[in-house]
């Protein structure tokens, strides 16, 4: 599904192009045929590891369209649930990633807390994967029953993630350091200049935007919550990110959770007319994915369910910059830690 085209020197890498589209699926063009509530079954299939992310940036660019107002509690429901999404997301690469480069370990560990969190996702939405509970004006439904204490009590597990095992041995594949310390750095500038976003941003030391439609900003002003950042930019510092940003994300779900207005009864949704209808016009909105910002632009001009979504193409540019600055002059076994270290879900970037 990714093919890497490599000019080497040896056992050295000269050049190195990604070459994406082997599982291209036309989602662009099947979003023109389709009513604005349609496509968001579509959308979660981008990054099939970021379904509720995926969904949320549809319904926030549709809803900025129409001018609508989402009820408070749906905005603190999504957020908690935005968060939980992120944790499985992280805890994905935590495990997957230091099985890479020689560690057994970890994966047991962050696929066993994976499945604490993933129990409270598919409570709340039916679903393990493509989760389907984001609709334009809010949730599908009401959560069920005792279900914010049940997540609670979840999040107050506190995953035990993959660094608690220890690194894996230097000696046992050509990557010096744990995980790849002192390897492959991206820069501040080189990071910037590519557009990067998301963790391999902040590991070079690019802080996040607020991300609208979400209530991370209003939270961030009443509690603390700090900002995961590294200075490194190596693969070692984009995978201590992923696993700080665990905590700070069940934080930040914790904080949402406990939230009187959640708690309490009210809508979680906007009652909408059997057929969405926007007026003409284009409008862009974004928000702040597990592995990068989502850019959305949803545009009318005579027809009611044109629309069209540039995030895959965004994302595109995003990874694959960063890979043709991080594999000249680096060993052939360093390839796999380097694009490891990128956390990227194939079908988010292929266009």
């Amino acid at each position: 599904m990714l093919r890497l085209r490599l000019v080497l020197d040896g056992d050295r890498v000269v050049t190195a192009e990604p070459i994406v589209g082997y599982m291209h699926r036309g989602a662009e063009k099947l979003f023109e045929v389709r009513d604005y509530r349609q496509i968001i079954v579509l959308a979660n299939r981008h990054d099939w590891l970021s379904a509720f992310a995926n969904e949320l940036g549809v319904v926030l660019a549709v809803e900025r369209l129409m001018g609508m107002e989402v009820p408070e509690r749906a905005v603190w429901l999504r957020t908690a649930l935005a968060e939980l999404n992120r944790v499985l997301n992280h805890l994905m690469f935590l495990g997957s990633y230091p099985l890479e480069v020689g560690a057994m370990e970890p994966t047991i560990y962050a696929f066993r807390e994976r499945e604490t969190i993933q129990a409270v996702m598919e409570e709340v939405s039916g679903g393990r994967l493509h989760y389907m509970f984001n609709r334009v004006g809010g949730l599908k439904e009401e959560v069920p029953a005792g279900w914010t204490t049940r997540a609670r009590q979840a999040i107050g597990e506190r995953p035990a993630t993959a660094a608690r095992t220890g690194p894996p041995d230097p000696s046992e594949r050509d990557v010096p350091g744990p995980y790849g310390r002192g390897r492959r750095a991206l820069g501040w500038t080189a990071a910037a200049g590519y557009g990067v976003s998301g963790p391999v941003a902040r590991a070079s030391g690019l802080g996040p935007r607020p991300a609208p439609g979400r209530a991370v900003p209003r939270l961030r002003r009443a509690v603390t919550c700090p900002v995961v950042t590294r200075t490194a930019g190596d693969c070692h510092a984009r995978f201590e990110v992923l696993l700080d940003q665990v905590y700070v994300s069940l934080d930040l779900a914790e904080q949402c959770l406990r939230r009187g207005s959640i708690r309490s009864a009210g809508p979680v949704n906007v009652r909408l007319p059997k057929v969405v209808k926007a007026p003409e016009g284009h409008t862009y909105a974004w928000t702040e994915s597990p592995l990068g910002h989502q850019r959305l632009l949803p545009c009318l001009a005579r027809r009611q369910d044109a629309v069209a979504d540039e995030a895959a193409h965004r994302l595109v540019r995003e990874r694959a910059g960063p890979v043709r600055a991080c594999c000249p002059d680096a060993p052939v076994a360093d390839l796999v830690p380097i694009l490891g270290s990128m956390f990227f879900v194939v079908g988010d970037i292929d266009k």
